[in-house]
């Protein structure tokens, strides 16, 4: 059973997402401020944390980067505001995805079962598949450890950034737009104009290029789409 972490100011908001979660199944711990989500997560075997944005004591955004210090859990970002900037600062600090309020409880449960799969997968309890080492240059991803490194580093990314990454390395060479990794990674349709692919790149940039500015390995095609250069 995976357990989740709802947090939270608002107590009705809370309450209403566990009723959908405990009756897919999951487990869940209510939290009401980024203090003690980040107890919770600290202090517990977690697989998602749904987590809002503008809380008092601490709220979502800093908790999430305290959270990123140690732990690669997915977080999903529960906040009121819908514009593109939100989402990309959200994105920026470590979230793996963002959901607006009001949401669609179907939606967000698509959201977090998808988190869920990724990350159990992520963390070594999947099924391990052939090609199980993808290589370009200094840059190896181990399917089977779920491990990425760089000159013999390990990188440290969370699973969405992992499963970007490893879908580029699977199509070496290949140009993939953002509406197709979205697809394969996020496991639903894009939404039209969404950066979340876009930050999760930028993201994967800072972490595998010397130089983000000027990729060796992450291109771009402007308006087209990324690949993993064959090297």
């Amino acid at each position: 059973m995976a357990k989740i972490i709802i947090c939270d100011d608002d107590k009705e908001i809370v309450k209403s997402i566990q009723i959908y979660l405990t009756a897919e199944g999951f487990e869940t711990i209510p939290c009401f401020n980024g203090e003690e989500a980040l107890k919770a997560v600290r202090e517990n075997d977690v697989q998602c944390v749904l987590m809002d944005i503008m809380m008092p004591f601490m709220d979502g955004i800093e908790a999430t980067g305290e959270i990123r210090k140690f732990s690669q859990v997915p977080i999903i970002f529960l906040s009121a505001k819908s514009e593109d900037a939100d989402k990309i600062v959200g994105l920026g600090f470590g979230a793996d995805d963002y959901v607006t309020k009001p949401f669609s409880p179907p939606v967000l449960i698509a959201r977090i079962k998808a988190q869920v799969r990724r990350y159990t997968a992520f963390a070594g309890s999947g099924e391990s598949r052939s090609e199980n080492v993808l290589q370009t240059g200094a840059l190896k991803l181990d399917r089977e450890k779920k491990e990425v490194t760089l000159d013999g580093k390990a990188i440290k990314l969370t699973a969405t950034e992992y499963g970007i990454l490893e879908y580029l390395m699977l199509n070496m060479g290949i140009l993939l737009s953002s509406d197709k990794i979205y697809n394969e990674v996020w496991g639903q349709n894009a939404i039209a104009g969404d950066k979340t692919v876009t930050v999760h790149i930028r993201r994967i940039r800072e972490k595998i290029e010397a130089d983000p500015k000027n990729p060796v390995y992450l291109k771009v095609v402007w308006g087209l789409g990324y690949k993993i250069e064959k090297i």
